[in-house]
């Protein structure tokens, strides 16, 4: 599933095709995604300017003054900018007509192949109620090693569960609390509560430079992901630990150990995280 640093490569990349354009029309080529579109998106968003493209988590939200459109990409979703004329391909379940200078002849083409993804509809001044009890932003202010330590308290569950958790942190998935718990020599079994606050902070640095950085790399390839200019990420070339199970750790040499942990796998080294 594409993490926050692809999502924030994709909204980087339709920002400047979509800011300041209005939305001629919305063709709904079928009335679902991972649940039934609303009938406000085709209601409500047509003759709107689209005044900000925002993030928030995994989410991208296409803000107008009659509301926001709410999107995820699922695990094989895909935003393109595209000519009108475009041929459609079996896959492509939405088109979102773009008009005025910074958008006159294009589509904003949403593509699904698994349909996991999702178009919603988020009413101005509310917040939607998948966004409603989300933690804070990685890169944001209200993120660092004394919150995290604060929230940790009491807790059993592993750390990387912990770090998944999107009440406690939005948008660090599987890849890159992998990356951070290696950067930081912190093994992803420990259980949250019983990690110190100097390591909290080891994390929330180590957190915030594997998201920069592979947000600055165009994010992390996956299978199905692609950035909306079309063209990969590259930080896979550089990880250090997500999905090298059993081969040699960077750092010591030692075979990475692997295991299931908040039912998804895991690798870290014994040797170098404690």
């Amino acid at each position: 599933m594409p993490e926050l640093p692809e999502v924030e490569t994709t909204r980087r990349g339709l920002a400047p095709h979509l800011e300041g354009a209005r939305v001629a029309h919305v063709l709904l080529r079928r009335p679902d995604l991972r649940w039934p579109i609303p009938p406000e998106v085709g209601e409500h968003l047509p003759g709107q300017r689209i005044d900000a493209v925002r993030r928030r988590a995994k989410y991208l939200l296409l803000d107008t003054a009659a509301g926001s459109a709410l999107l995820h990409l699922g695990m094989s979703g895909s935003l393109r900018v595209l000519p009108a004329g475009t041929p459609v391909k079996p896959h492509d379940h939405v088109d979102i007509a773009l008009a005025g200078r910074s958008g006159a002849g294009r589509v904003l083409r949403f593509a699904d192949p698994r349909r996991f993804g999702c178009l919603l509809w988020q009413p101005p001044g509310e917040t939607h109620p998948l966004l409603a009890r989300l933690g804070p932003e990685p890169l944001g202010d209200d993120f660092d090693g004394d919150y995290l330590f604060t929230r940790s308290r009491g807790r059993k569950a592993p750390v990387k569960a912990f770090l998944m958790d999107q009440q406690v942190v939005v948008g660090v998935g599987n890849i890159y609390v992998a990356e951070a718990l290696f950067a930081a020599g912190v093994s992803p079994l420990r259980p949250a509560g019983q990690v110190s606050r100097g390591r909290y902070a080891r994390i929330a640095d180590e957190i915030r430079a594997v998201l920069s950085h592979a947000i600055a790399r165009g994010g992390t390839t996956l299978r199905d992901f692609i950035s909306p200019d079309g063209a990969p990420g590259y930080f896979e070339q550089e990880l250090s630990a997500y999905g090298r199970g059993g081969e040699p750790c960077p750092r010591c040499g030692r075979p990475l150990r692997q295991a299931l942990v908040a039912q998804r796998a895991t690798v870290w080294c014994g040797t170098c995280q404690r």
